[in-house]
């Protein structure tokens, strides 16, 4: 199936609805978004691998901010860094600002724009990286099956999400901590109302009794 422009489902999306459902939609449907520390020095990252120029290094030609699309899935967006082994296979490496983090966005994130490159090069992407910032280290990632169809997955759930006529609830946890859409998003009071509600409809539902 070809995706129209409007159809296209940006990259990023599919890392911020594996974070956070809601945050994704806030951003993504309802267009809001909100700077913190956090995202500042992303954004800082960012900007500053952009402005690299494209280099041959040790046989490996890197490309740089370079546009990705998979029509099959319906796929846009851009490759922080691109590096093109002798064999003309791409490589894809993530910048992320911070340490190595335990939720697996990052990961779906780079696997997405595997298949990207798969479809524009024909050419197979077994294996990509996320560049730490914070350690200055690289995590390599094995494009695995398993992330494969976690991306396949996490495409159908963010087109119905940004379809859907009401956004997701809160996750209301640790992850909430640092987002910047915190005061915009209100986790903690939308999640107590959905407490009250849950209590006053079994508020009067009659007890349970021992041999009913």
């Amino acid at each position: 199936m070809t995706w129209n422009a409007d159809d296209a489902i940006p990259l990023s999306a599919l890392n911020h609805w594996t974070y956070c459902p809601r945050r994704c939609c806030l951003i993504h449907l309802e267009g809001e978004f909100t700077n913190n520390i956090h995202t500042a020095r992303g954004v800082a990252e960012h900007d500053r691998v952009d402005v690299i120029h494209p280099e041959t290094v040790s046989g490996r030609k890197i490309e740089t901010a370079l546009p990705v699309w998979c029509e099959r899935l319906g796929l846009v967006g851009k490759c922080d860094v691109v590096e093109f082994l002798v064999d003309g296979t791409p490589y894809p490496v993530e910048y992320k600002h911070g340490a190595r983090k335990k939720w697996v966005n990052d990961d779906i994130q780079l696997a997405a724009q595997a298949l990207c490159l798969e479809e524009m090069t024909g050419k197979a992407v077994p294996l990509g990286a996320i560049y730490h910032a914070t350690s200055r280290r690289r995590r390599e990632v094995a494009i695995t099956l398993e992330l494969r169809q976690a991306v396949e997955t996490c495409v159908v759930e963010v087109r119905t999400a940004l379809s859907a006529p009401t956004l997701p609830p809160p996750v209301n946890d640790q992850r909430c901590k640092e987002c910047s859409l915190i005061d915009l998003c209100q986790p903690a009071p939308l999640a107590g109302q959905g407490k009250r509600r849950r209590l006053v409809a079994h508020l009067f539902e009659p007890e349970f009794e021992p041999g009913n």
